[in-house]
């Protein structure tokens, strides 16, 4: 039995056979006797042998033999098939010969269904595609393949036609409009049979084709000739301007049309759309609907420049959003996601925000709200972060229900080729990582790239999956409409100089087939240009400059700007609803077997910390969590290991040691919409905090945050840090919550597992941008996050999060100062401020080491301040405990960090102006850390020791020999 079912069913010849099954329990004459054969046995016992049981057998590689000329594995097993049905010997010679054409057809029809892209028509140049002479089966499709003697066979056609058999040459020819026309699908890779014959019935019955009306070919045309039109006027208006045209490309554009359209017809009520710069101009006048005339008044500038200075960005960055209405009458809302040069660096902001909506929608089948990304071909390939986000679209935490991707393929990466961009055929080869299709389509061919585009559409609703289309175009133009491709591609800018355009090549097939008329064809695209040449008339009358619409919908009881003019607000929570918090918190259902270090070092502790009322950081930031929970605001963190804390610290999931079930104390707290999510993500920085920082843009009433494993691999994400959650208030009026929680502390662990660079989040803070804290108790973690909630201000934070502290005796706090007070940006030690005349100020865990050597030596002359809010600096709360000291002399900053790193560098200035403005007597003022070095830290322990130890001694025995 094991050698029947190897012979043939396995691989992608399970759609094969189960089609001729099917048929068989219908018919049973409608098979071949060969195959009735098989499907008739029985094991003795009157039980079928061959039953559904069989096809469930895993996909066997697919790949294309090695040496003897034919398909290895699945591609084999059609030929197997006449084989196992050899007992069946009374046939005669006509018969046996037909059985042998079957074959020989059933390895073909499977070659084009896996191979045929190789040989689809897909570039618009119309240049020779590469040989693939390693890939053995490709000849399957061509031509030569069948004589024309067997061509006028007829043969069974595997429902690829309603009739059960028709001639070789028509089936052929129906495999090749199918697959090696202007489309080529790569499909037979997918592991689910479901969505492989899905994908061929689509494709099969209609080759590939739609049937499109004069109305829709109408549609079609005049799509394509805004889209045109669009670029021809700026290109002769704003000549040398920078737009990074669409001119090649223009098919694009009633893609996106017809996305739209068919979604909306599968219930898709918006799409947010994340692009690089490539015809971004094109996609928002002519999809989102912008006027042209605001895109022109962002080419002339605003009126007053001056009132820009150091904000703003570019017009091929800007954000956009409105409300498209299809041609049935269906409104979808589109969403263009504001994003930087740094191409692919939006992709993971757009899956965030996705998810954000359709959680706040309740569209838990996720066809409501889908992510439409669209990339260029050098960078689909090129940029991890493609990869990252492509990973995380199967993760239950991070799911979006199905990406559907276009990739404006120009087949060239600024001035770089394809061969010296990438090591794959395709530019989507990438996308492989996935079960999903890639559809490949000529860019010349409108009907096609719509038809492909309906269909993608259609698969993405239909099975909650990704899905790419590898848009194969040009670029008319260099990289941007200054530059001059013919330098490095003189060949290629050869043939596209004498080109025809998209809109031109198709108007002539159209009035070819006598659908629409050159007159008709020339009037819409005189109609596009007069509505333009209106339009900037209008323009240039009266700017249509318009800042970016800001602090609107969900957003409207939410302020950016300047934190001072921030409202007060309490933090602090009743104490008898603390406890009970912290009763619940330790509290597992009946039945529940915990790990017993888990119950003894988290259940145990807790329930002692209602007697001692004395808590430490975990119980401090999980009460922050469940009290936010029951105000009704959602808190959803996620992170490498971050259910259980790196630290094993958190423990937010519990896991049953017997059944290996999960309990989440927390989500007891959940009230309404207000979850609580938990989320151990990929092993990932950059793609997993664009998630989560898209994440926050959709829930402001919320809590996000991102924890990295240690604070120093923040910089996996920092294109994320710097170009988004840094500067989007600035350049995009985009607001943001999302806070950063960054192990790092100095403990000996060596330069990775030590710093969180500190200094470059310093670096990034301007205009009351960010806050960057340091806290140093639980009491203090607990006000400063509920302070991010609760207060009405949006900023991203940034919270320097400890390691030791976690579990150090004197780094806790009693649950009193959780019920009363707030975050205190500044922190002074318990001296009498009269006898003050050395002043140590600083930050994180080294408070607690100054603290134990000044208490050691009894010196009430050394005041220690912690200063948990860096940024924005404190200087009126500093200013007035400095004026508290009369007899100062000496002010140091101290650190952990080397003098090039930490808050050094951030700090001199601004304790610079601190003291000089002091009135009494000249203070002295210096450093106190370690010295500048390359690296973080050492990566002995013992040298940590040593280096910890005279910062301690400088600081609280000698005072300082370092100046600034």
């Amino acid at each position: 039995m094991a050698n029947f079912q190897d012979s043939f069913l396995s691989g992608a010849n399970i759609d094969f056979i189960e089609g001729l099954y099917a048929r068989y329990l219908e018919d049973p004459a409608s098979v071949d006797a060969s195959w009735r054969e098989i499907f008739e046995r029985n094991d003795g016992a009157g039980r079928p042998i061959f039953s559904t049981k069989l096809l469930e057998v895993p996909a066997a590689a697919v790949a294309p033999g090695k040496g003897n000329g034919k398909a290895a594995g699945a591609a084999q097993a059609p030929a197997a098939a006449p084989a196992a049905a050899a007992p069946v010997a009374a046939q005669s010679t006509a018969q046996a010969q037909a059985l042998e054409l079957q074959s020989k057809v059933d390895q073909a029809l499977f070659a084009f269904r896996l191979r045929g892209h190789l040989r689809a028509d897909l570039d618009p140049l119309n240049r020779p595609r590469p040989a693939l002479a390693h890939v053995a089966d490709v000849s399957m499709v061509d031509d030569g393949h069948f004589s024309p003697k067997e061509r006028e066979q007829e043969v069974e056609t595997h429902n690829v036609f309603p009739q059960q058999k028709v001639k070789l040459d028509e089936l052929l020819a129906r495999l090749h409009r199918t697959y090696t026309g202007s489309v080529g699908v790569e499909f037979m890779q997918i592991l689910d049979s479901e969505r492989r014959r899905w994908l061929m019935q689509r494709m099969e019955h209609s080759e590939n084709r739609t049937a499109f009306s004069v109305e829709d070919q109408r549609h079609i045309l005049t799509k394509l000739s805004y889209a045109e039109g669009f670029e021809n006027f700026l290109h002769t208006k704003y000549v040398g301007a920078k737009r990074f045209s669409l001119d090649g490309g223009e098919a694009l554009i009633p893609m996106l049309d017809a996305i739209a359209e068919v979604g909306s017809g599968l219930g898709l009520k918006e799409v947010v759309i994340g692009m690089a710069h490539r015809g971004r101009l094109n996609v928002l006048t002519n999809i989102l609907g912008k006027q042209p005339g605001q895109i022109f008044s962002e080419f002339d500038g605003p009126k007053d420049p001056r009132a820009y200075l150091g904000r703003g960005d570019v017009k091929y960055h800007m954000g956009f959003s409105s409300d498209h209405t299809t041609r049935q009458g269906k409104n979808v809302h589109l969403s263009l996601a504001f994003n930087p040069s740094h191409l692919e660096a939006v992709n993971p902001v757009v899956e965030g925000r996705v998810r954000a909506k359709q959680e706040r929608f309740g569209d838990t089948e996720r066809v409501g709200v889908m992510p439409l990304l669209i990339h260029g071909d050098a960078a689909f390939m090129g940029q991890g972060v493609v990869a990252e986000t492509l990973n995380l679209s199967g993760l239950k935490g991070y799911t979006t229900g199905g990406t559907l991707h276009v990739v404006i393929n120009n087949q060239v990466g600024f001035t770089t080729d394809p061969h010296d961009s990438r090591s794959s055929i395709y530019a989507t080869a990438i996308a492989q990582m996935l079960d999903i299709p890639v559809f490949h389509v000529n860019g010349d061919d409108p009907e096609a790239c719509v038809h492909v585009a309906r269909l993608a559409a259609e698969y993405r609703q239909t099975f909650h999956s990704d899905v790419v289309i590898d848009l194969i175009c040009y670029r008319r133009y260099g990289h941007n409409e200054g530059d001059d491709p013919s330098f490095t591609q003189p060949a290629m800018y050869d043939i596209i100089r004498k080109h025809p355009t998209v809109r031109t090549r198709y108007a002539k097939a159209l009035a070819d087939a006598n659908r629409i008329s050159a007159e008709d064809s020339e009037a819409i695209k005189q109609r596009c240009l007069s509505e333009f040449d209106a339009a900037l008339t209008r323009a240039r009358q009266e700017s249509e400059f318009k800042e970016p619409s800001a602090l609107e919908g969900l957003w409207k009881a939410y302020q950016g700007g300047s934190v001072k003019n921030a409202p007060q607000v309490s933090t602090a929570v009743d104490k008898a609803k603390l406890r009970d918090a912290l009763q619940r918190l330790c509290t597992v259902p009946e039945g529940f077997h915990v790990h017993r270090d888990v119950e003894r070092t988290v259940i145990k502790k807790r329930l002692g910390m209602l007697d001692s009322e004395e808590l430490q950081w975990s119980e401090g930031e999980s009460l922050a969590y469940a009290t936010l929970l029951s105000e009704g605001h959602p808190v959803r963190l996620s992170g490498q290991d971050c259910e259980r804390g790196t630290f094993s610290h958190r423990h937010a999931v519990l896991h049953d040691v017997q059944t290996g079930a999960k309990y989440t104390p927390l989500q007891q707290f959940s009230t309404g919409r207000a979850s609580f999510q938990v989320v151990n993500s990929a092993l990932s920085e950059m793609g997993v905090l664009g998630f989560e920082y898209g994440y926050s843009l959709d829930v402001p009433d919320g809590l996000t945050l991102w924890e990295a494993q240690f604070g120093d691999f923040a910089n996996g994400a920092q294109i994320i840090i710097d170009q988004f959650i840094a500067a989007a208030e600035s350049k995009w009026r985009r607001l943001s919550g999302i806070t950063l929680l960054l192990p790092h502390s100095y403990e000996g662990q060596g330069p990775e597992h030590s710093s969180a660079r500190l200094e470059r989040f310093l670096d990034l803070s301007a205009e009351d941008n960010i806050q960057v804290c340091y806290p140093t108790t639980p009491a203090q973690i607990f006000h400063l996050l509920r302070r991010q909630v609760v207060r009405p201000v949006r900023k991203p934070l940034v919270i320097m999060s400890p390691k030791s502290l976690l579990r150090r005796p004197e780094a806790t706090s009693k649950v009193d100062e959780l019920a009363t007070g707030g975050f205190q940006e500044v922190i002074l030690d318990s001296v009498a401020p009269a006898g003050v005349t050395r002043l140590l100020l600083c930050s994180g865990k080294v408070y607690y080491d100054l603290v134990k050597a000044r208490n050691e030596r009894k010196d009430d002359s050394i005041a220690i301040v912690r200063v948990e809010q860096l940024y924005p600096f404190p200087a009126d709360e500093l200013a007035n405990l400095v004026a508290k000291l009369p007899r100062l002399a000496e002010v140091y900053w101290v650190q952990e960090e080397p003098r090039n790193a930490g808050a050094w560098h951030f700090m001199f200035p601004r304790l610079h102006d601190l003291v000089s403005s002091r009135s009494q007597q000249p203070v002295k003022l210096g450093y106190i850390g370690r010295a500048e070095a390359a690296s973080p830290a050492t990566g002995f322990p013992k040298t940590h020791e040593i280096e910890q130890q005279l910062i301690i001694e400088e600081a609280i025995f000698r005072g300082t020999k370092n100046g600034r």
